[in-house]
């Protein structure tokens, strides 16, 4: 077997070609002629990229997610499965063939979809949660660097037809990920024509909004007992306080204080640490943290396309809608840039000390 040969058999079992549904194997176009006298410019990774993935691939993906009686045809899929990208790389070597169809609506549909589920499911499992965190939250859960990576899992990077794009005044460079993020948003759409926005909505409900996310690192604080002290006052409750709750080591190396900090007679939360200043900062941080992730109970967990019919043909006419009871919209926001990274600079505000001197009528 020759080096042109191996190129072949490798970059096509890479890209799931099945070599033995193509015509002729290896191509005219690899063979070398010595009496053509002409130099043969032969890609293999490019001639493999051009080649359809064999159906028998395209419906085990199918049966594989669960979806088979959605994408019931191998043609279906290979949409799904298609780049925008690909058209010109198609077009470049097949310019008289016509043009394939790709997933470019149907991602672009299903990303709405995506975008809509996923912040109704969070505004109503985290009522309080600060707006910037909400976004961050949603496109933790449904961004492109998660869906490539769901497209992953379903095992859609053998059946993924790209071609790399260079960056252009007009758009930043087509990568990878950014290619394969568009099949899981292209299923969503297909689902949602095919079916209902219900199956839709449970489509990415399991494959997506099941995941657990940290919640906690993307809230940071750069004053938390300032802003707790804005946030409890803003709820009518009694000022915040520390105390301290546990110590050890007090004149050692290593000493530890446990500081909780209490409203009246409930306590908000508690913090740990080396110093008195730490434990009371972690106290005030872990605080805010129990007030901006208090999560609803799943069985009273309500979004509002879960009230739209299941059945196919217009969500208005089609069947009646489900009894829904709205949530409580949360009160609390942020005042204060998260870990000084939004680039807003907040406006001057006295310190604690110039408060109470100014409670206590002092002048300072």
């Amino acid at each position: 077997m020759g080096h042109v040969s191996k190129r072949l058999y490798s970059s096509a079992s890479k890209l799931a070609v099945s070599t033995s549904q193509l015509k002729q194997f290896p191509p005219k176009e690899a063979i070398l002629k010595p009496e053509s006298g002409k130099p043969n410019f032969f890609d293999p990774e490019s001639w493999a990229t051009l080649q359809p993935p064999p159906a028998s691939a395209l419906t085990a993906f199918a049966h594989r997610i669960g979806l088979a009686n959605v994408l019931s045809s191998a043609d279906v899929v290979r949409r799904a499965c298609t780049h925008k990208s690909f058209v010109n790389l198609h077009a470049k070597y097949y310019p008289s063939s016509p043009t394939p169809p790709t997933n470019a609506n149907l991602a672009t549909l299903g990303n709405a979809l995506m975008g809509l589920f996923a912040s109704e499911h969070l505004h109503a499992a985290y009522p309080h949660l600060p707006t910037r965190v909400l976004k961050a939250a949603v496109s933790a859960h449904v961004g492109p660097l998660t869906c490539a990576s769901v497209a992953q899992e379903m095992g859609a990077v053998p059946l993924l037809r790209w071609h790399r794009q260079p960056t252009t005044p007009m758009s930043p460079a087509l990568l990878h990920s950014d290619a394969l993020a568009s099949i899981p948003r292209a299923i969503t759409a297909l689902v949602y024509q095919e079916i209902s926005l219900q199956s839709a909505r449970k489509f990415v409900q399991s494959f997506f909004l099941s995941r657990q996310v940290d919640l906690r690192s993307m809230i940071k604080f750069r004053d938390p007992k300032r802003a707790l002290i804005e946030t409890v006052e803003k709820f009518g409750h009694e000022r915040p306080k520390s105390r301290l709750l546990k110590e050890t080591g007090r004149y050692s190396n290593s000493p530890v204080f446990v500081v909780g900090i209490f409203s009246g007679q409930d306590k908000l939360g508690e913090g740990f640490g080396s110093s008195l200043k730490m434990a009371e900062y972690r106290a005030a941080e872990d605080s805010l943290h129990r007030l901006y992730l208090t999560r609803t109970p799943d069985h009273l967990l309500q979004v509002p396309s879960s009230t739209f019919p299941s059945k196919q043909g217009n969500i208005y006419k089609t069947g009646s809608e489900t009894p829904y009871t709205p949530g409580a919209l949360g009160e609390a926001e942020i005042l204060y840039a998260s870990s000084g990274r939004s680039n807003i600079v907040a406006p001057k505000r006295p310190t604690l000390e110039e408060i109470e001197a100014k409670r206590e009528g002092l002048d300072v």
